[in-house]
């Protein structure tokens, strides 16, 4: 697959660039907020969604930054900043217009953890910064409170992605 470049203007991209991001992992040290520039970018590693639904299924994971413009506010709940390696698993981002065109962006991570952007505009680029590495496991989610075990790749398919 070519690197992805993709553009949010309003609510329905956001849920296209939510879907690429969903389970991506994210340093709390990789999140930017640049009030001088109105600005926030979160670099993070993205789960390659295409590949795993592939058949054969290609477990892997590729560097991609996510990049908010026109930000007047930005907030944190359950993230430390100073904790410079907690790391976050991206589930979703979302936007709700408040005063159109303006709203609020919420990144939502596993653990109660979201950040919460105060945007004039919704104006969003996600973009892959460069190749994939395999990973030997899927990500899985709980189904009707039940803890869904990752899915591994085979050991031939293992010793084949190298």
């Amino acid at each position: 697959m070519d690197n992805l470049k993709l553009i949010a203007l309003d609510r329905e991209d956001i849920e296209v660039v939510s879907a690429h991001l969903q389970d991506a992992v994210v340093k709390s040290a990789d999140i930017r907020w640049r009030p001088a520039e109105n600005r926030v970018v979160v670099a993070l590693n993205r789960f390659d969604w295409e590949a795993a639904n592939c058949a054969p299924p290609q477990f892997r994971r590729r560097r991609a930054a996510l990049r908010f413009e026109r930000v007047s506010a930005c907030k944190c709940r359950e993230l430390n900043a100073a904790q410079k390696d907690q790391v976050l698993n991206l589930l979703a981002v979302s936007f709700e217009e408040t005063d159109q065109p303006a709203g609020v962006v919420t990144l939502m991570f596993s653990g109660g953890a979201a950040l919460r952007l105060e945007v004039e505009c919704l104006e969003a680029e996600l973009a892959d910064l460069g190749p994939t590495w395999v990973t030997e496991c899927c990500p899985a989610h709980a189904v009707e409170g039940e803890v869904a075990e990752p899915a591994q790749m085979s050991s031939q398919a293992a010793s084949k992605q190298g």
